[in-house]
């Protein structure tokens, strides 16, 4: 495999997950983290990925700087965004984390809905704002440079004390064996909170994310309620997920 290849590769799978680790790039393209590593700086001296502590983000993947041309696989991400909407209530109280398919359901909600929305993501904040009749509340913490939520005990703390009729939970590695997974540990922690403080949790996902899976833990297939996907709820490929339960739209 030449370089121009192994940057591809690196690109999309930035653009799926929105943040890739050196190490598991390295091992997926069979080569050493020193070449990664290269890669990834010239990528990012293109601006054409951002570099960051162990790894990459996607380009799109940061605070103010929403770009329709920069989102990847946005005309799929918009089908689950107008799917998802149909599931918020007038004066229902909901999560939502972090991630971009969650950024265009923020972008899709009516701007005459009045419902309440908690989100430790500070771009899904910015967005719900601008919604006259949202009542939005940041969860505020230690704030994440790479992945612009909050974290930490003070967010771990709140969701405790409250009970959401939804969580809208930004799905990164979805696999029907492993459940949900995460790269970042302190994700994790984040996640485990808003799932035990939710009545229903909805996972968003394009379906090139289904199937993979990554080293930390977040909860097992059956814990999440209802999967939006960009494909039809009867599609042979959301078999399995339909097979363990889950709603499928």
């Amino acid at each position: 495999m030449n370089k121009i290849e192994r940057q591809n590769i690196i690109l999309h799978e930035a653009s799926i997950h929105n943040r890739v680790l050196l190490n598991d790039l390295a091992t997926l393209l069979n080569v050493s983290a020193d070449t990664i590593r290269r890669d990834i700086i010239e990528l990012d001296n293109d601006s054409k990925i951002k570099r960051i502590h162990g790894g990459a983000q996607a380009i799109s993947y940061q605070p103010y700087s929403y770009n329709a041309q920069t989102v990847y696989a946005r005309d799929k991400k918009l089908v689950i965004a107008q799917k998802a909407v149909s599931l918020i209530a007038p004066n229902s109280v909901s999560l939502i984390s972090g991630g971009t398919t969650n950024l265009e359901l923020a972008r899709v909600i009516p701007n005459d809905l009045e419902a309440t929305f908690f989100t430790p993501s500070l771009p899904i904040a910015m967005q719900l704002i601008e919604c006259e009749e949202l009542e939005v509340i940041f969860l505020g913490g230690r704030l994440s440079k790479e992945s612009q939520i909050a974290l930490g005990g003070n967010v771990i703390h709140t969701l405790a004390e409250i009970k959401f009729d939804n969580c809208f939970l930004g799905t990164s590695y979805l696999d029907v064996e492993h459940g949900l997974t995460e790269p970042d540990w302190e994700v994790v922690q984040l996640k485990k909170a808003m799932i035990k403080a939710s009545k229903k949790i909805i996972s968003l996902s394009i379906f090139e994310k289904l199937g993979t899976i990554q080293r930390y833990k977040v909860c097992d297939i059956t814990t999440i309620n209802t999967l939006v996907t960009e494909l039809e709820p009867n599609n042979n490929l959301l078999q399995n997920y339909q097979n363990k339960g889950l709603e499928i739209l």
